[in-house]
């Protein structure tokens, strides 16, 4: 692992990991569906915290979030999912309520876990958001990554699609963090729903392809690539997702040369056989080797959401207790799979639990 990244010293930093990153609300109706539910259970996420998230509660590193809240109660009952998630908060940058939510508020994120033939559903709401209005300058970086120290900073295409201003504060992140030393990774996570106004897949490629080459590890799924980067597939305008393994790793080996100063690319691979069952697995691509861990087919799923973000935490933890690479993955793929068996974008997960997986043990009762 030395050899593909230089970390800091962890006694030197405060911080194992600092997060960029909108975390709204998420309202689950568990069993039912929105338009005819009654009840929801409140839960917080969002692409970049989870990772924060999974980091923090599964393997006990020290993470922290940067983000944005209106002040009010619904903003502090995100404080407060937060916090008994283990995240440091004093990176939050409070923003006054004006009442009714005109000018700022908190984003909220329904979402239906799908079940057998029916797909998972999201259906966000979250215009005028706190940490959509975000700007250059609102955060104290050298603070962050010099004073107190970090080892690694984490952003992604969710936070970066949120307005017209948020690709700039990420941008003068990621800047700031190799300034300092810190490892940068950035989860592409393209969603179609962020950027249809603000320029859709074009702006979304210009972006992501400029804040690209500030990346030492990348992460994405199956359709990631082709939509965010514009790597498309035989001159068409289709996602890796209908290529193989091996063609998947020629493609990944194509993003490395036009982009030489990405160090790792990981992404996990998924074939949904239903909402409930899919095959997992997951490849990466660093110091011209390619790594995989094999597909488990028939991987039962309770909720979807967040098993790429859990993917990538468990990698990176990997990578900062210095394992090889391969256990590294498989310890993002182990991480993943186990996350998509709780309910909520977040993971559930123990490190025991993460650990008997790559062990390759199975779901007899622990007693």
């Amino acid at each position: 692992m030395a050899e593909v990244l230089r970390l800091r010293s962890a006694s030197q930093c405060r911080w194992d990991l600092v997060a960029l990153g909108e975390v709204m609300l998420r309202l689950d109706p568990g069993e039912e569906r929105v338009p005819s539910a009654r009840t929801f259970r409140a839960w917080e996420g969002s692409g970049e915290y989870n990772v924060a998230r999974g980091l923090r509660k599964c393997f006990g590193l020290k993470t922290s979030v940067v983000t944005a809240l209106a002040e009010n109660p619904v903003g502090r009952l995100i404080d407060d999912l937060i916090l008994q998630g283990g995240v440091d908060t004093s990176h939050i940058n409070w923003v006054p309520y004006d009442g009714i939510g005109r000018l700022v508020r908190n984003g909220l994120n329904f979402t239906e876990r799908g079940f057998g033939v029916r797909a998972a559903v999201g259906c966000s709401d979250r215009g005028h958001t706190a940490a959509s209005q975000l700007r250059e300058g609102d955060v104290d970086w050298a603070t962050i990554f010099q004073k107190e120290g970090a080892r690694w900073f984490h952003c992604g295409g969710i936070f970066a699609g949120l307005s017209e201003t948020t690709a700039a504060v990420a941008e003068e992140a990621m800047v700031a963090a190799r300034e300092a030393g810190v490892v940068v990774s950035y989860d592409l996570n393209y969603r179609p729903s962020l950027w249809k106004g603000i320029g859709g897949k074009d702006r979304a490629r210009e972006v992501n392809s400029r804040l690209a080459r500030l990346v030492d590890v990348m992460f994405g799924n199956e359709e990631d690539f082709g939509a965010a980067l514009g790597y498309d597939v035989d001159g068409t305008d289709e996602t890796f997702s209908s290529l193989s393994s091996t063609s998947y790793a020629s493609m990944l080996e194509v993003v490395v040369k036009d982009f030489p100063n990405l160090k790792l690319i990981a992404t996990s691979l998924r074939v949904v056989q239903s909402a409930t069952v899919n095959d997992w697995g997951g490849i990466c691509l660093a110091g011209g080797r390619l790594y995989s861990v094999e597909m488990k087919e028939g991987l039962e799923i309770l909720d979807r959401v967040g098993g790429g973000d859990s993917f990538a935490s468990g990698l990176i933890y990997g990578l900062q207790c210095e394992f090889d690479i391969e256990k590294a993955l498989e310890y993002g793929v182990a991480h993943g799979a186990l996350a998509m068996t709780t309910p909520g974008d977040t993971s559930m997960a123990s490190l025991e639990e993460v650990k008997r997986m790559v062990a390759g043990g199975t779901a007899r009762v622990q007693r």
